[in-house]
């Protein structure tokens, strides 16, 4: 049996496990004859410096989806996981939960593990000042006992210096699975978040499949680009049409080159295969895990 690339947190609180025949009638699961995978380039940790207070927006990818994100010296966390997860990596994360001396914020997409990663969020509880998701994810948190706050799809609030907008998702798939979850999902289940920073505009999509709202959004100047070819994600014909639709933003490539797993579309693009489609190839970004990238505001 294939293993599911990915368990719904609420899985992991024992309220809806996953049948293994949900897991075999995915059609995210299934091999996609797939044998070359490319992998990240070699990890570049950081450590307590990557926090402190600066006069710029700095970027880091964390690996799998997640990003660390210092705008002079507010510093958050969108999806982080960096420990537990429950398939073999392909890389180094470059800091340990235990080691993150203090964030802000932690903003997560939706529950699935390799964005809710619960030894993660519960590993840095004591060093967060308090985390933000959907109205749903927001009840998982609370069932651990987290400092957390629940939004709907288009909530805006603060974070100190940084504005933040929900941005719809349509990542329900649980629902085409029988016996995967007990609970019926609503897409605003899972969300994209929009920060507005001193140093210009990020946008993390999160995992959803293509909407029309995804192309007619104002214009970021950074990306946190999914360009996996799954059909609950973008698609990659799909993400080529969401950078496209931004031709200056700056794209921070995530969701790939961290999991051992080549027959699984969700982790396995290849970032070669986006230099010919995309726009302005020169803002595709392929860091490494770690790998610090300034923020900078596009020229209008």
């Amino acid at each position: 049996m294939q293993k599911l690339f990915i368990k719904v947190a609420v899985s992991a609180l024992l309220l809806s496990p996953m049948t293994a025949e949900a897991q075999a009638a995915s059609d995210s699961i299934k091999p996609t004859q797939k044998k070359y995978q490319a992998k990240a380039p070699q990890t570049q940790p950081f450590g307590a410096k990557a926090f402190d207070r600066s006069k710029k927006t700095t970027l880091r990818w964390l690996g799998m989806a997640g990003f660390l994100i210092n705008s002079r010296g507010t510093t958050f966390m969108v999806d982080p996981l960096l420990e537990g997860f429950d398939m073999p990596m392909l890389i180094d994360f470059p800091i340990l939960a235990k080691n993150v001396p203090h964030l802000d914020a932690v903003f997560v997409t939706h529950a699935d593990n390799d964005h809710f990663s619960v030894p993660t969020i519960v590993g840095m509880s004591k060093v967060t000042d308090v985390y933000h998701s959907t109205v749903y994810v927001d009840s998982l948190m609370k069932n651990l006992n987290l400092k957390s706050v629940g939004h709907d799809i288009g909530d805006v609030f603060k974070v100190k210096n940084i504005t933040v907008k929900l941005t719809p998702a349509d990542h329900a798939y649980q629902n085409a699975y029988p016996g995967m979850s007990k609970r019926w999902f609503k897409n605003e289940d899972a969300c994209g978040f929009w920060f507005d920073t001193p140093d210009g505009s990020i946008w993390a999509t999160g995992d959803s499949r293509l909407i029309p709202e995804h192309l007619t959004m104002k214009a970021p100047d950074a990306i946190l680009f999914d360009f996996s070819d799954s059909e609950w994600h973008f698609t990659f014909e799909g993400a080529v049409k969401i950078a496209n639709a931004y031709p200056n933003a700056l794209l921070l490539l995530c969701h790939w080159g961290s999991v051992d797993s080549p027959d699984f579309s969700p982790f396995n693009g290849d970032p070669k295969k986006l230099y010919d489609v995309v726009t302005n190839p020169e803002r595709i970004k392929v860091l490494a895990p770690g790998e610090p990238i300034v923020l900078k505001r596009f020229k209008k």
